[in-house]
């Protein structure tokens, strides 16, 4: 594996400064999968790291080719190539890799074998559907801004009433308290009347900047009350089949074809297999309480 150009078994140098080539130290250990850059610069505050022998007192320092990294005393091998999976997160799951109020979370619910990884944005607590997860910082941030106008596409069933010319002024753009929102494309699928009064709704949601619980937050300002979100497809990714708790690699070929502007040339997959396969999926998760199944859902293909 080659993505850092460091070579930890090159004869060291000195460790390069701000003005140098290379790639800063907390990036080139996040991609080596050792730790988030947040706790990379606390292993270099507590003295952990040593680059060419020499202990390491600030991240402000860049590694390059021929340069020697430890952590405990460990040398690091250079990064893997830029990887990206498919995830089907059950609701219920907090997306982060530790919480303060103790839920379980997405990364401590994954299956053995996978390389360290971060999401692509994320899906709330009870939200479910599909989640991209990336062993690359930089993919992930790209695939995340709006700029990069990557569709999200979104089944929600709500409470209430509405009709398909309201949701189609969703189209211009809104604003919610304050918060602006850009174009959003909404289809009512069906709607059922259900014993308290009101009405079940499903609703697709098509939508490009993926802001916080945006969904919920516009069909809230309509009057709407979400009560299921699924994310069918980000991208060209999609949900398709994918097992609830289940996960997929994207295979290289896709991963170049769809993303390779988005990645750097020395941190492309060189090979045609993906390195991950999953032999069961988890058991099934679902919301806690009562929850009716989708009906006749459509989900698209995966890719």
């Amino acid at each position: 594996m080659a993505a850092h150009g460091f070579d930890p078994n090159a004869p060291g140098g000195e460790g390069q400064g701000e003005g140098h080539g290379g790639e800063r130290v907390a990036k080139a250990l996040a991609r080596a999968g050792i730790a988030s850059r947040r706790e990379v610069e606390k292993l270099i505050e507590a003295g952990r790291v040593v680059l060419n022998g020499k202990v390491l007192k600030t991240p402000a320092v860049k590694v390059t080719a021929g340069d020697v990294l430890t952590v405990d005393g460990k040398v690091v091998g250079a990064a893997e190539p830029t990887r990206l999976f498919r995830y089907h997160k059950p609701a219920g799951l907090v997306t982060t890799h530790s919480d303060p109020k103790g839920r379980p979370t997405v990364f401590r619910s994954l299956p053995p074998g996978l390389p360290r990884v971060i999401s692509v944005g994320r899906l709330d607590l009870n939200s479910e559907g599909l989640l991209l997860l990336t062993n690359d910082g930089a993919l992930a941030r790209a695939l995340e801004l709006p700029a990069t106008a990557l569709v999200r596409r979104y089944r929600a069933r709500a409470r209430g009433r509405i009709d398909q010319a309201e949701l189609d002024k969703l189209k211009d753009g809104i604003t919610v308290e304050g918060v602006r929102y850009g174009p959003i494309e909404a289809t009512l699928e069906k709607a059922k009347d259900s014993a308290e009064g009101g009405a079940n709704l499903w609703i697709t949601v098509a939508l490009t900047e993926g802001k916080n619980r945006e969904v919920r937050k516009v069909l809230q300002a309509l009057g709407l009350t979400v009560n299921r979100l699924i994310r069918l497809s980000y991208g060209p990714l999609a949900l398709g089949t994918l097992a609830i708790g289940a996960v997929e690699e994207v295979g290289p070929r896709v991963l170049r074809e769809q993303f390779g502007s988005h990645i750097p040339p020395e941190n492309l997959p060189g090979s045609e297999r993906t390195l991950f396969q999953m032999s069961a999926a988890k058991p099934a998760r679902r919301p806690s309480g009562p929850v009716a199944k989708p009906d006749a859902e459509p989900r698209p293909k995966p890719v």
